[in-house]
Protein backbone atom coordinates (compact mmCIF):
# COMPACT_ATOMS: atom_id res chain seq x y z
CA UNK A 1 0.00 0.00 0.00
CA UNK A 2 1.09 3.87 -0.79
CA UNK A 3 2.54 5.10 2.44
CA UNK A 4 0.91 8.53 3.41
CA UNK A 5 3.04 11.69 3.67
CA UNK A 6 2.67 14.27 6.87
CA UNK A 7 2.66 17.80 6.06
CA UNK A 8 4.14 21.02 8.31
CA UNK A 9 0.83 21.04 10.70
CA UNK A 10 1.52 17.47 11.43
CA UNK A 11 -1.59 16.28 10.46
CA UNK A 12 -1.43 12.85 8.56
CA UNK A 13 -2.33 13.46 4.04
CA UNK A 14 -3.40 12.34 1.96
CA UNK A 15 -0.14 12.22 -0.91
CA UNK A 16 1.77 8.96 -0.97
CA UNK A 17 5.45 9.19 -1.30
CA UNK A 18 5.32 8.21 -4.77
CA UNK A 19 2.76 11.33 -5.90
CA UNK A 20 4.74 13.84 -3.74
CA UNK A 21 7.76 12.41 -5.76
CA UNK A 22 5.97 13.12 -8.81
CA UNK A 23 5.34 16.72 -7.81
CA UNK A 24 8.41 17.11 -7.20
CA UNK A 25 9.86 16.42 -10.56
CA UNK A 26 7.15 17.99 -11.77
CA UNK A 27 7.75 21.52 -10.49
CA UNK A 28 11.26 20.69 -11.44
CA UNK A 29 10.98 20.09 -14.95
CA UNK A 30 9.08 23.51 -14.87
CA UNK A 31 6.86 22.28 -17.77
CA UNK A 32 3.44 22.36 -18.00
CA UNK A 33 1.86 19.36 -15.85
CA UNK A 34 -0.54 16.71 -16.79
CA UNK A 35 -2.36 15.03 -13.91
CA UNK A 36 -3.92 11.72 -14.69
CA UNK A 37 -7.13 10.43 -12.73
CA UNK A 38 -7.97 6.75 -13.09
CA UNK A 39 -11.63 5.27 -12.92
CA UNK A 40 -12.60 2.25 -11.16
CA UNK A 41 -11.45 -1.18 -11.09
CA UNK A 42 -7.75 0.48 -12.60
CA UNK A 43 -4.91 1.86 -10.92
CA UNK A 44 -2.76 4.39 -11.58
CA UNK A 45 0.13 2.78 -12.95
CA UNK A 46 -3.09 2.10 -15.84
CA UNK A 47 -1.63 5.56 -17.38
CA UNK A 48 2.13 4.39 -17.74
CA UNK A 49 1.93 4.35 -21.49
CA UNK A 50 0.26 8.12 -21.50
CA UNK A 51 2.87 9.92 -19.16
CA UNK A 52 5.60 8.22 -21.38
CA UNK A 53 4.04 9.30 -24.56
CA UNK A 54 3.39 12.88 -22.95
CA UNK A 55 6.53 13.68 -21.25
CA UNK A 56 8.13 12.73 -24.82
CA UNK A 57 5.50 15.47 -26.19
CA UNK A 58 7.16 17.80 -23.42
CA UNK A 59 5.14 17.63 -20.42
CA UNK A 60 5.46 16.91 -16.71
CA UNK A 61 3.09 14.46 -15.80
CA UNK A 62 1.87 13.06 -12.31
CA UNK A 63 -0.87 10.19 -11.91
CA UNK A 64 -2.61 10.19 -9.04
CA UNK A 65 -3.69 7.17 -6.79
CA UNK A 66 -7.21 7.13 -5.06
CA UNK A 67 -7.14 7.23 -1.35
CA UNK A 68 -6.09 3.50 0.30
CA UNK A 69 -5.10 2.60 -3.60
CA UNK A 70 -2.58 -0.12 -3.42
CA UNK A 71 0.87 0.17 -5.51
CA UNK A 72 0.42 -2.59 -7.99
CA UNK A 73 -2.04 -4.77 -9.36
CA UNK A 74 -0.66 -7.69 -7.22
CA UNK A 75 -1.26 -5.30 -4.28
CA UNK A 76 -4.69 -4.34 -5.23
CA UNK A 77 -5.79 -8.14 -5.44
CA UNK A 78 -3.87 -9.28 -2.14
CA UNK A 79 -5.66 -6.17 -0.36
CA UNK A 80 -8.94 -6.03 -1.99
CA UNK A 81 -11.06 -4.33 0.89
CA UNK A 82 -8.62 -1.57 0.69
CA UNK A 83 -10.99 1.05 -0.69
CA UNK A 84 -14.28 0.17 0.37
CA UNK A 85 -16.50 2.72 1.34
CA UNK A 86 -14.13 5.48 -0.82
CA UNK A 87 -16.78 7.88 -2.22
CA UNK A 88 -16.50 10.93 -5.38
CA UNK A 89 -15.40 13.83 -2.56
CA UNK A 90 -12.79 11.54 -0.73
CA UNK A 91 -10.82 11.20 -4.36
CA UNK A 92 -11.67 15.04 -5.60
CA UNK A 93 -10.39 16.28 -2.57
CA UNK A 94 -7.85 14.37 -2.53
CA UNK A 95 -6.77 15.44 -5.96
CA UNK A 96 -7.32 18.66 -5.45
CA UNK A 97 -4.30 18.23 -2.87
CA UNK A 98 -2.08 16.94 -5.04
CA UNK A 99 -3.08 19.74 -7.37
CA UNK A 100 -2.20 22.51 -5.05
CA UNK A 101 1.28 20.99 -4.68
CA UNK A 102 2.08 22.41 -8.04
CA UNK A 103 3.26 25.44 -9.00
CA UNK A 104 1.29 25.48 -11.77
CA UNK A 105 -2.36 24.93 -13.11
CA UNK A 106 -2.15 21.15 -14.19
CA UNK A 107 -3.92 19.67 -17.32
CA UNK A 108 -6.42 17.08 -15.88
CA UNK A 109 -7.01 13.70 -17.86
CA UNK A 110 -9.95 11.53 -16.49
CA UNK A 111 -10.82 8.31 -17.80
CA UNK A 112 -14.37 6.41 -16.57
CA UNK A 113 -15.00 8.17 -13.04
CA UNK A 114 -11.65 9.85 -13.18
CA UNK A 115 -13.34 11.81 -16.03
CA UNK A 116 -16.33 12.79 -13.60
CA UNK A 117 -13.37 13.58 -11.06
CA UNK A 118 -12.05 15.81 -13.07
CA UNK A 119 -15.02 17.73 -14.34
CA UNK A 120 -15.09 18.20 -10.55
CA UNK A 121 -11.78 19.75 -10.23
CA UNK A 122 -12.46 22.35 -13.63
CA UNK A 123 -15.21 23.10 -11.46
CA UNK A 124 -13.35 24.02 -9.02
CA UNK A 125 -11.28 26.75 -11.30
CA UNK A 126 -7.83 24.41 -10.70
CA UNK A 127 -7.34 23.32 -14.07
CA UNK A 128 -5.50 24.67 -17.19
CA UNK A 129 -7.74 22.29 -19.18
CA UNK A 130 -9.63 19.28 -19.30
CA UNK A 131 -9.63 15.80 -21.21
CA UNK A 132 -12.61 13.83 -19.90
CA UNK A 133 -13.02 10.20 -21.36
CA UNK A 134 -15.62 8.06 -21.36
CA UNK A 135 -17.14 10.01 -18.42
CA UNK A 136 -19.23 8.78 -15.42
CA UNK A 137 -22.27 10.81 -15.04
CA UNK A 138 -22.19 13.97 -13.21
CA UNK A 139 -25.54 15.18 -11.23
CA UNK A 140 -27.72 16.45 -14.28
CA UNK A 141 -26.86 14.27 -16.78
CA UNK A 142 -29.90 12.41 -17.77
CA UNK A 143 -29.85 9.43 -20.41
CA UNK A 144 -29.29 6.01 -18.56
CA UNK A 145 -28.75 3.60 -21.65
CA UNK A 146 -29.26 -0.48 -21.07
CA UNK A 147 -26.28 -1.30 -21.75
CA UNK A 148 -24.60 0.99 -18.68
CA UNK A 149 -27.18 -0.63 -16.54
CA UNK A 150 -26.30 -3.65 -17.38
CA UNK A 151 -22.64 -2.73 -17.20
CA UNK A 152 -23.39 -1.14 -13.38
CA UNK A 153 -25.68 -4.31 -12.31
CA UNK A 154 -22.28 -6.46 -10.92
CA UNK A 155 -22.37 -3.22 -7.86
CA UNK A 156 -25.74 -1.92 -8.00
CA UNK A 157 -27.32 -5.22 -7.97
CA UNK A 158 -26.40 -5.64 -4.23
CA UNK A 159 -26.77 -2.86 -1.73
CA UNK A 160 -24.59 -4.26 0.78
CA UNK A 161 -21.43 -3.15 -2.17
CA UNK A 162 -22.14 0.38 -1.35
CA UNK A 163 -19.30 -0.29 1.66
CA UNK A 164 -17.59 -3.24 -0.15
CA UNK A 165 -15.44 -3.28 -2.81
CA UNK A 166 -16.46 -5.29 -6.30
CA UNK A 167 -14.50 -7.62 -8.55
CA UNK A 168 -15.50 -8.24 -11.84
CA UNK A 169 -15.98 -11.45 -13.51
CA UNK A 170 -13.83 -11.55 -16.67
CA UNK A 171 -17.56 -11.89 -18.40
CA UNK A 172 -18.75 -9.00 -16.49
CA UNK A 173 -15.29 -6.81 -17.14
CA UNK A 174 -15.20 -8.07 -21.02
CA UNK A 175 -18.92 -6.59 -21.59
CA UNK A 176 -18.53 -3.38 -19.94
CA UNK A 177 -14.19 -2.43 -20.43
CA UNK A 178 -13.13 -5.03 -23.40
CA UNK A 179 -16.45 -5.37 -25.48
CA UNK A 180 -14.31 -3.51 -28.62
CA UNK A 181 -11.08 -5.71 -28.27
CA UNK A 182 -10.50 -9.32 -29.02
CA UNK A 183 -10.74 -11.93 -26.33
CA UNK A 184 -7.12 -12.23 -26.56
CA UNK A 185 -6.33 -8.67 -25.71
CA UNK A 186 -9.74 -8.38 -23.16
CA UNK A 187 -8.19 -11.68 -21.05
CA UNK A 188 -4.81 -10.27 -21.02
CA UNK A 189 -6.26 -6.81 -19.90
CA UNK A 190 -8.10 -8.69 -16.92
CA UNK A 191 -5.23 -10.39 -15.72
CA UNK A 192 -2.88 -7.29 -15.66
CA UNK A 193 -4.92 -4.07 -14.97
CA UNK A 194 -8.51 -4.88 -13.47
CA UNK A 195 -8.26 -4.27 -10.02
CA UNK A 196 -11.08 -4.56 -6.88
CA UNK A 197 -13.09 -0.79 -7.01
CA UNK A 198 -15.16 0.51 -4.32
CA UNK A 199 -18.88 0.14 -4.81
CA UNK A 200 -20.05 3.51 -3.27
CA UNK A 201 -19.39 6.08 -6.30
CA UNK A 202 -21.35 4.10 -9.02
CA UNK A 203 -24.37 4.62 -5.84
CA UNK A 204 -23.19 7.95 -5.64
CA UNK A 205 -23.99 8.73 -9.56
CA UNK A 206 -27.18 6.45 -9.61
CA UNK A 207 -28.68 9.03 -6.86
CA UNK A 208 -27.37 11.89 -7.96
CA UNK A 209 -30.71 13.21 -9.87
CA UNK A 210 -33.03 12.56 -6.84
CA UNK A 211 -30.16 14.37 -4.86
CA UNK A 212 -29.81 18.14 -4.94
CA UNK A 213 -26.63 17.81 -2.21
CA UNK A 214 -25.49 14.59 -4.70
CA UNK A 215 -21.69 14.21 -4.28
CA UNK A 216 -21.15 14.01 -7.92
CA UNK A 217 -22.15 17.49 -8.89
CA UNK A 218 -19.57 19.30 -11.29
CA UNK A 219 -19.66 23.46 -11.27
CA UNK A 220 -20.36 23.63 -15.04
CA UNK A 221 -20.39 26.95 -15.30
CA UNK A 222 -17.61 28.69 -13.57
CA UNK A 223 -15.76 30.69 -15.51
CA UNK A 224 -12.22 29.54 -14.58
CA UNK A 225 -13.10 26.06 -15.63
CA UNK A 226 -10.93 26.54 -18.98
CA UNK A 227 -10.93 24.71 -21.82
CA UNK A 228 -12.68 21.12 -22.03
CA UNK A 229 -12.31 18.05 -24.13
CA UNK A 230 -15.35 15.19 -23.61
CA UNK A 231 -13.88 12.10 -25.70
CA UNK A 232 -16.44 9.34 -26.38
CA UNK A 233 -15.60 5.64 -27.46
CA UNK A 234 -18.12 4.52 -30.35
CA UNK A 235 -19.40 0.85 -28.85
CA UNK A 236 -18.64 1.94 -24.98
CA UNK A 237 -20.95 0.02 -23.05
CA UNK A 238 -20.35 1.41 -19.56
CA UNK A 239 -20.48 5.41 -20.80
CA UNK A 240 -22.22 5.42 -24.25
CA UNK A 241 -22.86 8.13 -26.29
CA UNK A 242 -26.34 9.16 -25.28
CA UNK A 243 -24.03 9.20 -21.50
CA UNK A 244 -21.37 11.33 -23.06
CA UNK A 245 -22.94 13.81 -25.23
CA UNK A 246 -25.46 14.84 -22.08
CA UNK A 247 -21.99 15.38 -20.38
CA UNK A 248 -20.50 17.39 -23.52
CA UNK A 249 -23.81 19.44 -23.81
CA UNK A 250 -24.68 20.44 -20.06
CA UNK A 251 -20.39 21.16 -19.92
CA UNK A 252 -21.02 23.42 -23.71
CA UNK A 253 -23.16 25.95 -21.48
CA UNK A 254 -20.16 27.18 -19.89
CA UNK A 255 -19.74 30.56 -21.73
CA UNK A 256 -16.29 31.68 -20.91
CA UNK A 257 -14.55 28.65 -22.38
CA UNK A 258 -13.66 26.58 -25.27
CA UNK A 259 -16.04 22.55 -25.08
CA UNK A 260 -15.31 20.00 -27.43
CA UNK A 261 -16.37 16.63 -28.17
CA UNK A 262 -14.92 13.98 -30.17
CA UNK A 263 -16.10 10.18 -30.76
CA UNK A 264 -13.07 7.29 -31.24
CA UNK A 265 -14.10 5.17 -33.90
CA UNK A 266 -14.61 1.47 -33.03
CA UNK A 267 -13.34 1.35 -29.26
CA UNK A 268 -15.01 0.40 -25.97
CA UNK A 269 -14.11 1.34 -22.41
CA UNK A 270 -10.82 -0.33 -22.30
CA UNK A 271 -9.77 2.94 -25.23
CA UNK A 272 -6.93 3.92 -22.40
CA UNK A 273 -5.15 0.81 -21.82
CA UNK A 274 -5.84 -1.10 -25.03
CA UNK A 275 -4.45 -1.19 -28.39
CA UNK A 276 -6.37 1.84 -29.70
CA UNK A 277 -5.20 4.13 -26.59
CA UNK A 278 -2.69 6.36 -29.11
CA UNK A 279 -6.07 7.39 -30.94
CA UNK A 280 -7.16 9.04 -27.43
CA UNK A 281 -3.83 10.39 -26.58
CA UNK A 282 -3.39 11.87 -29.55
CA UNK A 283 -6.89 13.52 -29.63
CA UNK A 284 -6.14 14.89 -26.25
CA UNK A 285 -2.77 16.25 -27.65
CA UNK A 286 -4.35 17.63 -30.70
CA UNK A 287 -7.00 19.59 -28.27
CA UNK A 288 -4.41 21.46 -25.78
CA UNK A 289 -2.39 22.40 -29.11
CA UNK A 290 -5.59 24.08 -30.60
CA UNK A 291 -6.46 25.49 -27.53
CA UNK A 292 -2.86 26.74 -26.65
CA UNK A 293 -1.73 24.50 -23.13
CA UNK A 294 1.43 23.45 -25.00
CA UNK A 295 4.62 22.18 -23.53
Amino acid sequence: MNANTNNTQGTVATISAREAAEVAAANASGKQPVVFVHGLWLLAESWNAWREYFEAAGYSTVAVDWPADQGSFAEAHANADSLAGTSVPDVADHIAEVIAGLDEKPVVIGHSFGGLLVQIIAGRGIAAATITIDPAPSQGVLPLPFSALKAAFPVLGNPLNYGRTVTLTFDEFRFGFANAVSEEEARHLYETAHTPAPGRPLFQAATANFNPWAKTKAAKKNVDRGPMLVVSGENDNIVPFAMANAAYKKQAKNAAAATEFVEIPGVGHSLIIDSSWRLVADAALEFLTKQGVTA
